[in-house]
């Protein structure tokens, strides 16, 4: 259960945020102590003036960060949450989807709590989808008035506009008219998300809401990357692997994307198929046996990749055993049933053996994308509450 502590005063468990305002500013926070008092003052510089407002922080800290931020929230003209995690399931994304649960103001502002996002930015954000009559308004480093200079070093940035090239050449008519959409920095009405259909993972929450949720208008801002005030930048090569996860889950959101990535993992499956076949054989096992055995390797590898590429957000109905069991018998039964499929093409339909073996391989490929998609990843019929798998699954996803 999440803990949430308004302050100034004692911690209270209840999810409702004291004196809504026009603006809830979303930050998620892991172990930024150093920053948080100065990301406070900012805000309190450049935002109540302007705006009224008020701040919730979902943290998943294992320091002292939210003792520092009830400190600090002390001297704020405005009301301050702390909501914290024990669990922080889906990452920086997952907090975030907390903080937007959670406000009750018609707009929506999320920025990092590491001061490189200028809070002076935030009346513009919403006065901007106001004017445009815009549901989501993006703060961009890539147009005209925007940069990127608090990245820090080529690496960064070669990672950032790589990624950046990669999501709009896999969505471009979603991500259309937005020219950052690894931007953390956004702002978005309450009434144009619903948080329930989000399935973020890592960080990059923007693109989840213009994938799954996206508003019908969408504008920008620009924006001068800060400097980090202090600490050192979360990201590593581990939440770089979860981030093309997540754009694979994406991807394959829609029934057809999943289809033709069903195809090309089980073509990859040929692989270790054929290595563990040749292995096996040289080793002086009869063929047959080896067969099976190696395509159990392959059917081994296609499990692994479809659980963390096509399936993800489905791996809760079931436990992976039962997962995986399943999806070994319906593999094997493709073997089973292609021998008569083919034999059924070409004496009932006269069809040449080349042909009926194609279209067999059609025939059986299909009906295990169904069977696969509706007896191994479907929700059992009469389930009311998902699975719960062991904690260190729950945190890998």
């Amino acid at each position: 259960m999440s803990q949430e502590s308004t302050v100034p005063g004692e911690v209270v468990e209840t999810a409702e945020i004291p004196e809504p305002g026009a603006v809830t500013i979303v930050v998620p926070t892991f172990n930024e102590s150093a920053n948080v008092r100065q990301l406070l003052h900012q805000i309190t510089e450049a935002v109540p003036a302007r705006l009224p407002c008020e701040v919730v922080f979902v943290d998943d800290s294992t320091d002292d960060t939210p003792q520092v931020i009830e400190k600090a929230a002390q001297d704020c003209p405005f009301p301050v949450t702390v909501l914290h995690r024990e669990e922080p399931v889906g990452g920086l994304g997952g907090a975030v989807v907390e903080g937007l649960k959670a406000a009750t103001s018609d707009w929506i502002v999320v920025m990092d709590g590491d001061c490189q996002h200028p809070p002076s930015l935030v009346p513009d954000l919403v006065a901007t989808g106001e004017r445009a009559n815009a549901g989501l308004v993006v703060a961009s480093r890539y147009i005209k008035g925007g940069s990127r200079a608090g990245l820090a070093g080529s690496y960064r940035v070669a990672v950032s506009r790589g990624a950046t090239w990669l999501t709009k050449a896999l969505f471009p008519r979603r991500l259309r008219g937005i020219s950052d959409p690894m931007s953390g920095f956004f702002a978005i009405r309450r009434s144009a998300v619903t948080a329930e259909v989000l399935q973020p993972l890592g960080y990059k929450i923007l693109l989840e809401l213009a994938v799954r949720s996206r508003p019908r208008t969408v504008t920008e801002v620009p924006f001068v990357f800060q400097d980090r005030f202090a600490g050192e930048s979360k990201s590593t090569a581990q939440e770089g692997l979860r981030f093309l996860r997540h754009l694979a889950g994406l991807r394959a959101a829609s029934p057809v994307a999943r289809m033709v990535g069903f195809g090309l993992i089980g073509l990859t499956g040929f692989v270790p198929n054929l290595l563990g076949l040749w292995a096996l054989t040289a080793a002086g096992m009869h063929y047959v046996p080896a067969e099976i055995l190696a395509n159990q390797l392959g059917v081994a590898w296609n499990f692994v990749l479809i659980e963390h590429l096509l399936f993800r957000e489905r791996r809760r109905h079931r436990r992976w055993w039962d997962r995986a069991g399943r999806f070994a018998l319906l593999a094997n039964a493709d073997l089973v049933l292609r021998i008569p499929l083919i034999a059924l093409f070409v004496h009932q339909f006269h069809l040449g053996v080349l042909s009926a073996t194609a279209l067999a391989l059609v025939t059986t490929f299909v009906l295990r994308f169904a069977a696969t998609e509706a007896l191994v990843y479907l929700p059992r019929r009469g389930a009311v509450k998902p699975v719960r798998e062991s904690r260190t699954a729950r945190r890998a996803e």
